[in-house]
């Protein structure tokens, strides 16, 4: 057998058995950790433009969770030269292409009688494909800045996530387990004030539809003491 078939056959087992793992501890994971609901929705206007709604939960306060909401334009900028069992994504086209920019608008409303935001982004998403490399892994790095206006004071946040991934079928099951990290940089704080960490993975339903369930991992210096949140993130993408 190849090296190349060992890799397959190792992240075969790797994903089966994260599927056991997580399937059996979810309920009691779920009575003690937050479950955060997503949907979003991407519609193509033509091979290099589309739009991009999200409904989400998020966590910008420290003592509460809150919602977001916003509407995106992307733009996608010169595809991979040569496609390859790594770069087949049936439902994320962006992932076939080496550079990726965003600007969007986003909106989150406080439940909790705290300061609701709006808000701009920026966003631009670099990808590497390491074919043959572990198995066939798609690298991205995504640099953000969020332009913050909150009850009508400016601030600002970089943001910098690098990711790992790899998309492969197991029967008639197509997985896309992923593995990211998160660093943000606020102007508030003058420092780099959280960190996020995230596992999951995506699964294909049909041409037009993808679930996703990921873990997630919080860490925020921005305030004392050090405050960590865990979530389970449910994510519905429609794909139009």
């Amino acid at each position: 057998m190849s090296r190349s078939q060992h890799l397959k056959q190792a992240w075969r087992r790797f994903a089966w058995a994260a599927i056991l793992i997580v399937s059996s501890g979810l309920p009691a994971l779920a009575q003690t950790t937050p479950v955060w609901p997503e949907l979003d929705t991407y519609i193509k206007l033509d091979d290099k433009v589309r739009l991009y709604f999200l409904a989400t939960t998020v966590q910008e306060n420290r003592e509460s969770t809150e919602g977001e909401f916003g509407v995106n334009v992307d733009v996608q900028l010169k595809p991979l030269r040569r496609r390859t069992p790594l770069l087949e994504f049936r439902l994320d086209e962006s992932k076939n292409r080496l550079l990726m920019t965003r600007i969007g608008y986003r909106y989150l409303p406080s439940y909790t009688g705290g300061s609701a935001e709006q808000r701009g982004v920026l966003e631009g998403t670099a990808r590497v494909p390491l074919i043959g490399l572990l198995g066939d892994v798609l690298l991205s790095d995504r640099s953000r800045v969020d332009l913050r206006f909150i009850d009508g004071e400016f601030s600002w946040r970089y943001r910098n996530r690098l990711s790992a991934e790899r998309e492969f079928s197991i029967g008639r099951v197509r997985l896309n387990p992923y593995a990211r990290f998160e660093g943000y940089y606020d102007s508030r704080h003058g420092k780099w004030s959280r960190t996020e960490l995230q596992a999951g993975s995506s699964f294909p339903v049909t041409r037009h539809w993808e679930l996703e369930s990921y873990f997630d991992s919080i860490n925020d210096s921005s305030g004392s003491p050090t405050r960590q949140t865990k979530a389970l993130g449910i994510v519905t993408t429609l794909y139009f």
